[in-house]
């Protein structure tokens, strides 16, 4: 099987989440290789666990972009002009290291890959999205019913090919280019007709309590921590989100999982 499940470490925390997303990977049986794209900020240490784990470790640079650019997408610049609202991005977040995430297209070896970003767990598996077409991505709901026309860039199904990737750098940095929410932003563009994933395929954590009724641990395929990440020390929401935040510390630590279909949902009754 030439697929593989792909995800981008950029620095020391986001290589902690890869490490509890491959073990999530792996208890799902899968015959998928995990490949870790990461860049030279990176130290060999924390990627040392990812090795052990089996992922393939490809070391990737910064595309090739204006400094006119990189300037307007600077996290300060970024933020400034298309603040967070919802929720509070970490200090480690650094908005340009996301279009990295681009340079999958660039392996070629692999006939479909599923890119899953580090903040998120695999609860079941999930292989049938390789028979999926590019480009799915789920919509980036945990709010309301209108967040469904727009995507999420967390997970997507996409098809290697280094025309495309040539065709997306030309179209990405061009005169005054601004994408506010970075690659998600601009894959939603390149890709104006993309099929939409069910929400289970990248159920975001704000859901559990903005949403509830929408949660159904059975049929959640991936869970994404956005916004805040389960391994922050000051988490603001963390007593909100507190079974999801175990649930990932047991994956990340290699201690023994629960039964995911015997997790209680946010709205069913105590005991």
């Amino acid at each position: 099987m030439n697929h593989a499940f792909v995800t981008l470490v950029t620095n020391a925390d986001y290589a902690m989440g890869a490490t509890a997303l491959a073990r999530s990977i792996l208890r799902t049986g899968t015959d998928a290789d995990i490949v870790v794209l990461h860049t030279a900020a990176v130290s060999g240490l924390d990627l040392l666990t990812l090795t052990a784990l089996g992922c393939r470790l490809i070391e990737v640079e910064h595309l090739p972009l204006s400094d006119t650019f990189n300037e307007r997408h600077a996290r300060k610049n970024l933020h400034g002009a298309a603040p967070f609202t919802k929720g509070r991005k970490p200090d480690f977040h650094t908005p340009l290291d996301n279009f990295c995430k681009l340079r999958l297209w660039q392996l070629t070896e692999y006939e479909r890959v599923v890119f899953i970003d580090a903040d998120a767990l695999v609860l079941k598996n999930i292989d049938k999205l390789f028979d999926y077409p590019e480009f799915c991505a789920a919509p980036n709901v945990y709010e309301g019913l209108g967040d469904f026309h727009r995507m999420n860039s967390g997970v997507f199904v996409a098809k290697p090919s280094l025309e495309t990737f040539g065709a997306m750098l030309q179209a990405l940095d061009v005169p005054d280019a601004f994408w506010r929410r970075t690659d998600q932003t601009f894959l939603e563009h390149f890709f104006p007709d993309w099929h939409g994933l069910p929400v289970t395929m990248n159920m975001l954590q704000y859901v559990w309590f903005a949403m509830p009724d929408l949660w159904d641990w059975k049929s959640i395929g991936v869970l994404h921590y956005q916004y805040e990440k389960p391994w922050e020390t000051d988490h603001p929401k963390a007593e909100k989100l507190r079974p999801l935040i175990d649930l990932w510390h047991a994956f990340h630590e290699g201690r023994e999982v629960p039964e995911i279909s015997t997790l209680a949902n946010p709205t069913d009754a105590p005991a």
